[in-house]
């Protein structure tokens, strides 16, 4: 079933309708990265945001995660704390957001699912500056 009207009027979120497709959550993500402090924007300009539908298994499984359902986001790239400051060249950052996965997690625990997005994004951007969980916790409470 692909129609929440036909669902019960309590959803969670304020999204209504289809599920999002990955330019809805593209466009969450983005609305959340505009809401990141002044002090960390130079930093992330260069960060690619992409969106998929899943992990594939051989990430899942160099990440020993059994069920693609239990990623939401991933961070690739080396976090600024581990960086030179002549480095130069290579592939940008990059953090990628599961749309099923996050999709599932919505329903699962009724967030709203413009939050869990934000939460997700700014989880994963916490590891390119390479944030501990509770640096993370505490970004996420300054936006």
């Amino acid at each position: 079933m692909s129609d929440k009207t036909s669902l019960s009027p309590d959803l969670p979120g304020t999204w209504t309708g289809i599920a999002p497709d990955a330019d809805a959550l593209f466009a969450m993500a983005e609305v959340a990265l505009a809401t990141m402090p002044d002090t960390f924007r130079p930093h992330i300009g260069d960060l690619v945001i992409s969106i998929e539908e899943f992990a594939d298994d051989e990430l899942l499984a160099s990440l020993d995660i059994e069920h693609p359902y239990d990623l939401t986001g991933l961070y690739e790239g080396r976090p600024l704390t581990e960086r030179s400051i002549g480095e130069s060249g290579g592939m940008p950052d990059r953090v990628t957001l599961y749309r099923i996965p996050i999709l599932v997690e919505w329903i699962e625990t009724g967030e709203k699912l413009e939050w869990l997005v934000r939460h997700v994004l700014i989880h994963e951007i916490g590891h390119h500056f390479g944030f501990s969980d509770d640096d993370m916790h505490a970004l996420e409470d300054m936006v």
